[in-house]
C-alpha cells in the first residue's frame, strides 16, 4: 500500500511516497531552502511516528540540475537523522555534473548511500521490485 505524506502543488511541500517500509522522495528542479528544511522535518516525523515502521529512505535527485551547499547539507542531515531513527538513506539518480560539483565543494555526504537509479536504490535497501519467476532447469520445460 502506498500513501502520500505531503501533496505537491507547484511550490508546495515535496511529496513523500510510502512504499511498504521505504519512503520515496523525488526532487524536481530547484528546491528552496524552506522546502528543503520542511522535507527534512517531514521525513524525520514520518520515520519516528508513522504507523508502519520505516527502514529506508530513497531520495531521487535525477530531476535536480544543481545541488548547492545548503541542499547538500540538508541531504546529509536527512541521512544522519534517518540513521539515528534506524533507517538507511540512499540517494538515487545523481547526474555527473552534480557529483562533480559536490566533490568540488568538498561535500562528502557521510551516511548517505548512492545508487544510479531508484530501482538500484531499492535493491540496496533489500527491496528490489519483484521480477517474473524464472524457470529452473531441473524442473524441466
Amino acid at each position: 500500500m502506498t500513501d502520500f505524506l505531503a501533496t505537491h502543488s507547484g511550490p508546495g511541500p515535496v511529496p513523500v511516497l510510502a512504499l511498504g517500509d521505504v519512503l520515496l522522495v523525488t526532487l524536481q528542479g530547484e528546491l528552496s531552502d524552506g522546502l528543503a528544511e520542511q522535507l527534512q522535518h517531514d521525513i524525520s516525523q514520518r520515520i519516528a511516528s508513522g504507523a508502519t515502521p520505516v527502514n529506508g529512505v530513497v531520495i531521487d535527485i535525477s530531476g535536480v540540475e544543481i545541488v548547492d551547499s545548503f541542499l547538500g547539507r540538508v541531504l546529509a542531515e536527512i541521512a544522519a537523522s534517518s540513521r539515528l531513527l534506524a533507517a538507511r538513506t540512499v540517494l538515487a539518480g545523481m547526474r555527473p555534473v552534480v557529483a562533480i560539483t559536490l566533490v568540488e565543494m568538498g561535500l562528502t555526504l557521510p551516511g548517505l548511500g548512492t545508487a544510479l537509479n531508484v530501482e538500484k536504490a531499492l535493491s540496496l535497501l533489500g527491496r528490489a521490485p519483484s521480477a517474473a519467476p524464472t524457470a529452473h532447469p531441473e524442473e524441466g520445460a
